[in-house]
């Protein structure tokens, strides 16, 4: 179906999308005319590896994880997308096959623009094809740091960090994904993260409350595991 976004409503993915950011109102009406959206259910597979890769897709609302599989069939979580976040930002250059799995974590509205029609798009507004650069720079730092992480840190630093990268101004962790997901993330089973979670709240370095918050109790030890 058409997206049909319009500037008087904030819920057309266009607008919101920080790449599309600086455009014009007559701009990013153009853009909304080239512009279709999908809905798919929680724990449907938007694409699978191996399919077109002929399409950016933009997150209009709910949450997609990005994930690859090992030889093995062990699913490795690339990374989770909010609304206002795009994936398949790779047809722009070229049109290879899908090398992960993109599944709706909710129940998700994406926007899509087909992989000719975005690159007629760059071509019209520079703008935008460099802040999708910007954004494929900042993943690929991510995902050497990930690797570094991966390779030099133990379970332990790893956790540390990501709960350190993760709290907010008042040391609270609301996890935006399964632990599940973040075990996969992090390079770890989910029994063994669930394992470390439990020592550290044992060590009195965390608070676990429920299944999606954890309380940063004691912010100068936990740092001190990274060192």
């Amino acid at each position: 179906m058409s997206c049909h976004c319009q500037l008087s409503d904030v819920g057309y993915c266009v607008e919101k999308v920080p790449i599309f950011n600086g455009l014009s109102g007559e701009e990013l009406r153009g853009i909304a005319a080239i512009t279709t959206a999908k809905f798919y259910d929680k724990g449907e597979m938007i694409y699978s590896a191996g399919d077109p890769g002929d399409r950016l897709f933009i997150i209009h609302s709910g949450q997609v994880k990005i994930v690859r599989l090992s030889p093995a069939g062990r699913e490795q979580v690339i990374r989770i997308l909010e609304p206002g976040q795009f994936m398949g930002e790779l047809s722009l250059f070229h049109s290879v096959p899908r090398s992960d799995y993109a599944e709706a974590v909710k129940a998700s509205t994406l926007c899509m623009i087909q992989g000719d029609k975005l690159k007629e798009l760059v071509t019209a507004y520079p703008s935008v094809a460099i802040k999708i650069m910007e954004e494929l720079s900042r993943r690929l730092q991510q995902a050497e740091q990930l690797i570094k992480e991966i390779n030099l840190h133990s379970v332990e630093q790893r956790l540390a960090q990501a709960l350190l990268e993760m709290a907010d101004d008042k040391h609270e962790v609301l996890l935006k994904m399964t632990k599940g997901d973040l075990a996969s993330q992090l390079g770890m089973s989910q029994e063994t993260l669930s394992r470390k979670l439990s020592s550290f709240q044992e060590d009195q370095l965390i608070q676990l409350k429920g299944h999606r918050k954890i309380i940063i109790a004691d912010l100068e030890r936990l740092a001190a595991l990274m060192r």
